[in-house]
């Protein structure tokens, strides 16, 4: 198998579980040395564990990205330990849902914080990595794929803030990709549709249980999906860029 993603580093926040465990072992598969980011160090360690194993390298970064500062020290980590950073992907979210009226302004401003403002604090450091690694790097182009929704596209009762911070997620990966396009940073979003990952379990038992009959019982995404579809996109040609991807379950109408 072509490991075409030798020679490059990739960074993956909310490695800890879901999606960006996956992804993180996807893109190792593909050859890249990881930097695993998330606040649950020891599920870090588990996952570098894993990728070590089967020849991989990896570096843990234990982080909380709602913190500008601390977002910018993960990126310096990563650089500093790996060498350089090739691939960004911004995959650390939050989705609390429930009615407007009445909701817990801590789980409105949770979710602004990680979803947006946390994906955006960790850009804002990459970007000149990511712009000289398109200049000399190996592959001679650089990634920021950033993991929104499904919410990102179309708004749905009783997901009105999670909706905002994915539409946001939007709006801010296409005006990033308008600017960097000409230095070959390529910047894409994934817009997952109902993935089977732990972000329900963090609702309350009705919110839960409404989730779930929305959604009857359709076969749910898993979180390697989404990872396959982020290992596409990366490892496109140089002069492919791959800007919005929709992924849904089958049967989800």
């Amino acid at each position: 198998m072509t490991r075409r993603l030798e020679g490059t580093v990739a960074l993956v926040t909310g490695a800890s579980s879901g999606i960006g465990h996956a992804a993180a072992l996807e893109l190792a598969r593909e050859g890249a040395s990881v930097a695993v980011v998330g606040r649950r160090e020891d599920r870090l360690a588990d996952l570098a564990a894993q990728i070590s194993g089967a020849g991989g390298q990896a570096l843990v970064v234990p982080a909380d990205i709602t913190d500008a500062r601390i977002a910018a020290e993960a990126v310096a980590r990563t650089v500093e330990g790996l060498g350089r950073l090739d691939t960004l992907v911004n995959n650390a979210g939050l989705m609390l849902l429930g009615p407007t009226p009445g909701a817990d302004l801590d789980d409105w401003q949770r979710m602004i914080d990680i979803n947006l403002m946390g994906l955006m604090y960790t850009t804002h450091a990459a970007v000149p990595h990511l712009v000289k690694a398109a200049a000399d790097g190996p592959r001679q182009v650089a990634d920021i794929v950033n993991i929104s929704s499904l919410n990102g596209r179309n708004a749905f009762a009783m997901s009105a803030v999670y909706s905002a911070t994915k539409f946001g997620v939007g709006g801010f990966s296409e005006a990033l990709r308008q600017e960097l396009a000409r230095q070959h940073v390529r910047v894409s979003v994934v817009e997952p549709g109902s993935v089977d990952t732990e972000l329900r379990s963090h609702n309350p038992e009705f919110v839960q249980k409404l989730i779930v009959a929305g959604l009857g019982d359709i076969e749910r995404l898993q979180g390697q999906d989404i990872a396959d579809a982020i290992g596409w996109i990366v490892t496109r040609p140089r002069h492919v860029a791959v800007n919005e991807l929709l992924v849904r379950p089958t049967e989800q109408v």
